[in-house]
């Protein structure tokens, strides 16, 4: 699963990098500092990365292009709960990548409405037993806690994750802005990441990109598959300060090192 990730992706630097167009307008929705935001919660608004035709000149080629979304997809078909707004259902911010293609939410975003989502690195909580002196003493077990860990390349550089996306309308109201939002594939965790828990968000290598992205035709089933361990293997896995638990919080004092050594294969997942 992915319900946390931390990112201190500016957009406009970000679309002279991808050569893109920015479409966030510089709207600065952000963080605490600047456009990082180290706590980004189902229900933000994100940062994507989609390749789309110019609407005025639907047969040049298509462009990379920065957009805002809603993170937790809203189906083209959600009902209107009052003008302009849809119906609130279930927050659908992960989708498995083993069975998108054949979920009435994200099957017809896996044809043709498929995103990047930039990230610094996400997080994920494993129970570990705590246990004290007096525990020890008399064989009591103590409170289980839950701690977080922050999933990041070694070498700092920015992860993409695959993810959908989709355009809803209030059709009453012509004039109405769309609502775009988006969902981010999990897959099965693999290599050393399965030691923090049984799911991953799915990552999409750079040389994917042209495939994952083409708004013309659909996916390759492979990029949808359970990668290989050797594509994450770059990935490290550390505890991170309790301080990420509320969504209130958000600071680079989040991702600051705790005492504790990474979890070793086979200890208990948080499910």
């Amino acid at each position: 699963m992915c319900g946390r990730y931390a990112t201190t992706t500016d957009p406009g630097r970000l679309a002279v990098e991808l050569d893109a167009i920015d479409e966030t307008d510089g709207d600065g929705r952000a963080g605490t500092s600047g456009y990082a935001n180290y706590n980004v919660a189902p229900t933000t608004q994100v940062l994507t990365v989609v390749e789309r035709h110019d609407r005025a000149h639907p047969d040049d080629d298509p462009a990379l292009r920065i957009r805002r979304m809603r993170w937790g997809l809203v189906p083209v078909w959600t009902k209107v709960a009052e003008p302009g707004v849809p119906v609130k259902g279930k927050p659908l911010f992960n989708a498995r990548a083993d069975k998108a293609a054949t979920t009435a939410s994200f099957r017809d975003a896996v044809k043709y409405r498929r995103c990047l989502v930039p990230m610094d690195g996400w997080y994920e909580w494993l129970v570990e037993p705590a246990v004290g002196i007096d525990d020890r003493r008399d064989g009591a077990k103590g409170k289980a806690a839950k701690q977080p860990y922050f999933m990041a390349n070694a070498d700092g550089s920015r992860l993409y994750m695959a993810g959908l996306w989709s355009v809803w309308r209030d059709r009453s109201l012509p004039e109405s802005s769309p609502l775009l939002s988006c969902t981010i594939l999990t897959t099965d965790a693999v290599g050393d990441l399965t030691a923090i828990h049984d799911r991953m968000p799915l990552p999409m290598p750079r040389a994917h990109w042209d495939a994952w992205l083409d708004p013309d035709h659909p996916a390759p089933d492979e990029l949808l598959r359970t990668p290989e361990p050797e594509s994450v293997a770059g990935i490290v896995a550390r505890p991170v300060s309790p301080l990420v638990n509320s969504v209130k919080n958000n600071g680079p004092e989040l991702l600051a090192d705790v005492d504790g050594s990474a979890p070793k294969a086979g200890q208990m997942r948080l499910l």
